[in-house]
């Protein structure tokens, strides 16, 4: 048994930015903390059928904090993380 195998991913709320929406909108999806303000978001999230996401279910993304309109920071995915080879 790998020594990682006995370990619990982190999940937390994340907020992903959606396209073509005129101004900015942002959708709350679950994602697993890989460490170092990466995450991968949740391949059970789906976008509605109206949304085009930034990003899609199961990719990893970097995170960084915002303050979106409520104004308390909040982790929003802001770039595509490629896992390495």
């Amino acid at each position: 048994m790998a020594a990682n195998e006995h370990m619990t991913a982190h999940t937390s709320t994340i907020y992903i930015p959606l396209l073509d929406e005129g101004t900015e909108v942002w959708r709350p999806v679950n994602a697993r903390d890989l460490g170092g303000g990466v995450y991968e978001i949740s391949s059970d999230a789906a976008p509605e059928e109206h949304e085009q996401w930034a990003f899609a279910p199961g990719e990893r993304v970097r995170t960084a904090l915002r303050a979106l309109s409520g104004g308390e920071p909040v982790l929003v995915a802001s770039e595509r993380v490629v896992p390495a080879i």
